[in-house]
């Protein structure tokens, strides 16, 4: 007898929320003579912040990884016994993005640099978005702009009053003044920017 090199797997899987909830009781006690109450401290394991690195992870795994939409998953976490309002999750990717801001703006650097890029881009629903009234637009687009750099492929995304052709001169001011102007390749068919 040898061992084969690769084991026999057996997979068994089981469903939980996309988001797991502890809550912690801590015992109060209220001084009859005073009237102040004392709670208990909270173990340390229970740690500082409220929502932990995982489930903002995982927030934005679902939002951006895979498309849900944030109301869809306050009502699935409400299902399963957890609030989790839209604009709470809205804020946690607000403030998870702040210090990943450098590398956006480095990935928008590269893909100036590409030799070859394709944009695109659908009309878009959001809620609000602030602009000034006077500007004579009435779209929201989602332009995609998927730049070809050498081997490297990089797809960026922006959401807002601007179209494609727009956010492409935005990302071609930072392209080297060296290099000859990229080949660009789009299809547009929106009667909106005739």
């Amino acid at each position: 007898m040898y061992r084969q090199k690769k084991p026999a797997t057996l997979i068994r899987i089981t469903g939980q929320a996309p988001l797991k909830a502890t809550v912690l009781e801590m015992e109060r006690l209220r001084c009859n003579a005073c009237g102040e109450v004392f709670t208990a401290r909270p173990p340390q394991s229970a740690g500082e912040d409220k929502f932990d690195a995982t489930a903002v992870a995982m927030i934005a795994l679902l939002k951006y990884g895979t498309g849900m939409p944030f109301h869809r998953m306050e009502r699935l976490e409400a299902q399963l016994g957890m609030p989790l309002p839209a604009a709470t999750q809205w804020e946690l990717m607000e403030a998870a993005a702040k210090p990943v801001q450098p590398v956006l703006n480095e990935f928008i650097r590269q893909a100036a640099q590409g030799s070859v890029m394709h944009n695109d881009d659908t009309s878009m629903r959001v809620l609000k978005l602030v602009r000034s009234a006077d500007d004579g637009r009435t779209g929201v687009f989602s332009s995609g702009i998927v730049s070809i750099s050498g081997v490297w492929k990089i797809a960026l995304y922006f959401t807002g009053w601007k179209h494609a052709g727009e956010n492409l001169a935005d990302v071609l001011k930072r392209r080297a003044v060296e290099l000859d102007a990229p080949i660009q390749m789009c299809l547009d068919g929106l009667t909106a920017h005739q």
